[in-house]
C-alpha cells in the first residue's frame, strides 16, 4: 500500500473530520474503520456548535435533507418532577445555526465516512489496526488486520488516533487518566412511541433528575419515532447491587423518575439495555512525533451537556489543521501536531466546569438564574457549544459561589 500522507484509525465523527479536511487539500489520507456494517453508539444529540464544522465541511445540505428531529432546545427536570423553562438557543441568536438536530449515530457515522470519501480519503471498513508501529518514539505507521483477514504494515507520516474510547495510543503509551470526581456510569436504549412534546420543543433534549437526585435520565427523540434513553449515575450507586441486571437497575431508577414514567408508560422498549462505565477521562498528552489523538481517543467529558460529538469535530478540525500546516512546513514533530491543544482545553473546560455544577448537591440552576439573571445567556452559550465564539468564563465566578468547580488541572 506504500507509505501514506496520513493514516487515521476510526470511523467516527473526529475520524472522518479529520481525514476529509486534509485529503479536501489534496494529501493521501487513508482511514480504517473496524465496524464493516453502520453500528450502534450513543451519543446522538448534537450541540448547535457543530454547525460550523459541518459547514466547512460542506454537510449541511446533507444533514437538512434528513429524517433527523431538529433540537431548539434543552430543558431540565428537578428532583420534584417540575420542569424549567427550555433554554432555546435561538432566543439571542436567530442564526440557522441555534438548531442542530437528533441523529441516529449508525446512519450519521456512515453518512461521514461516505462523505469523507468523497473528499478523497481512501477509507477501508471493516478493518482493525492492532496497533501503531513506531521508530523509536516516532510514529511510522500502523499493523492492520484487513477485511480478507490479512495483517498488513501500512506507513504514514501522520497516525491519527479517533478510535474512540478504545484509545488504541492512549492506552499503548498509557497516558489515560480517570476524572476522579466523576466516576459514573449509565444504563441505556431505546424505545418506541414515546410522549414527545409539541410544535419545536418535539425535538428538545430532556435531562430528567430522580426523587432522590442520585441518578438523572436523558430522554433523545430520533427518527422512525424513536426516542434514547438513559441513566447515568455514581458507578458505586447504580452498580452497588450486584445482583440486579441492567434492566433491573433501569427499572428501579425509572421507578424514581414519574415524569419519565410518564413519557414510557405506552412505549415500547427496542433492544435490551447496554450500559458503560467510567467514562469521564483524558489523556495526559494529546500529540507526539508523527501522532495526534482527536476526539474520545484523547478525552470524554460526559454525556449531560451532549458535547461529545461536538468536541470530537472541533477536535478534528483543530487536528487536521495543524497537521496541514505540520505538512506544509516539514515538521510533524509533536508540538507542532498538538498546537491546538490549550485553545481546544479552554473550551472544553468551560463544559467540564458546567459539568461539576450540575452534579453538586449545592447548586440549582434556577436559584442561580434567579440570583444572576444576567447568567442566562452564557449557560445558553455553553449548551449551544460556543465556547470557541465567544468568552463564557465570566460565568464561573459566580457559580463558584454556589458550588465548587474544579481547576483547570489539564491545562
Amino acid at each position: 500500500m506504500g507509505r501514506r500522507d496520513v493514516i487515521v484509525v476510526g470511523g467516527g465523527p473526529a475520524g472522518t473530520t479529520t481525514a476529509a479536511l486534509v485529503a479536501e487539500q489534496g494529501h493521501d489520507v487513508m482511514l480504517f474503520e473496524r465496524n464493516a456494517e453502520p453500528t450502534f453508539k450513543i451519543g446522538e444529540s448534537l450541540m448547535p456548535g457543530t454547525y460550523w464544522t459541518f459547514k466547512r465541511l460542506g454537510l449541511l445540505d446533507k444533514l437538512a435533507r434528513t429524517a433527523y428531529p431538529r433540537k431548539y432546545s434543552v430543558q431540565f427536570y428537578g428532583a420534584s418532577g417540575k420542569a424549567s423553562a427550555p433554554f432555546y438557543f435561538n432566543q439571542s441568536d436567530p442564526h440557522e445555526s441555534s438548531v442542530t438536530w437528533q441523529v441516529l449515530r449508525s446512519d450519521f457515522d456512515h453518512m461521514m465516512q461516505g462523505h469523507a470519501a468523497e473528499k478523497g480519503v481512501d477509507v477501508v471498513l471493516g478493518a482493525s489496526v492492532l496497533e501503531v508501529l513506531f521508530e523509536g518514539e516516532r510514529a511510522t505507521g500502523v499493523r492492520v488486520r484487513m477485511p480478507n483477514g490479512t495483517v498488513e504494515e501500512v506507513g504514514a507520516r501522520v497516525v491519527v488516533d479517533a478510535s474512540g474510547q478504545s484509545a488504541l495510543l492512549s492506552r499503548k503509551l498509557k497516558l489515560s487518566r480517570a476524572e476522579p470526581s466523576l466516576r459514573k456510569a449509565s444504563v441505556f436504549t431505546h424505545f418506541e412511541g414515546g410522549v414527545r412534546d409539541e410544535g419545536i420543543d418535539e425535538g428538545a433534549t430532556l435531562i430528567l433528575n430522580t426523587r432522590n437526585r442520585e441518578s438523572w435520565f436523558w430522554y433523545i427523540p430520533l427518527p422512525n419515532d424513536w426516542v434514547s434513553v438513559g441513566v447515568v449515575g455514581d458507578l458505586d450507586y447504580l452498580f452497588a447491587d450486584r445482583s440486579l441486571d441492567a434492566q433491573e437497575i433501569f427499572d428501579r431508577e425509572l421507578a424514581l423518575c414519574d415524569p419519565m414514567v410518564e413519557r414510557l408508560a405506552s412505549a415500547t422498549q427496542v433492544f435490551p439495555m447496554k450500559t458503560t462505565r467510567d467514562f469521564s477521562y483524558r489523556a495526559d498528552r494529546i500529540s507526539g512525533d508523527g501522532w495526534v489523538l482527536v476526539g474520545d481517543a484523547y478525552g470524554f467529558l460526559d454525556p449531560v451537556y451532549s458535547s461529545g460529538v461536538f468536541l470530537a469535530l472541533k477536535s478534528g478540525e483543530m487536528a487536521a489543521d495543524a497537521i496541514l500546516d505540520g505538512l506544509s512546513a516539514g515538521d510533524l514533530s509533536g508540538p507542532r501536531l498538538g498546537r491546538f491543544r490549550d485553545e481546544y482545553l479552554k473550551g472544553m473546560e468551560s463544559i467540564r466546569k458546567l459539568v461539576y455544577a450540575f452534579y453538586s448537591s449545592d447548586f440549582n440552576f434556577g436559584a442561580f438564574l434567579k440570583k444572576y439573571p444576567e447568567c442566562q445567556q452564557q449557560i445558553v452559550d455553553i449548551l449551544s457549544g460556543k465556547v470557541y465564539r465567544v468568552d463564557v468564563t465570566p460565568l464561573f465566578e459566580p457559580m463558584s459561589e454556589m458550588c465548587a468547580l474544579p481547576e483547570a488541572s489539564w491545562t
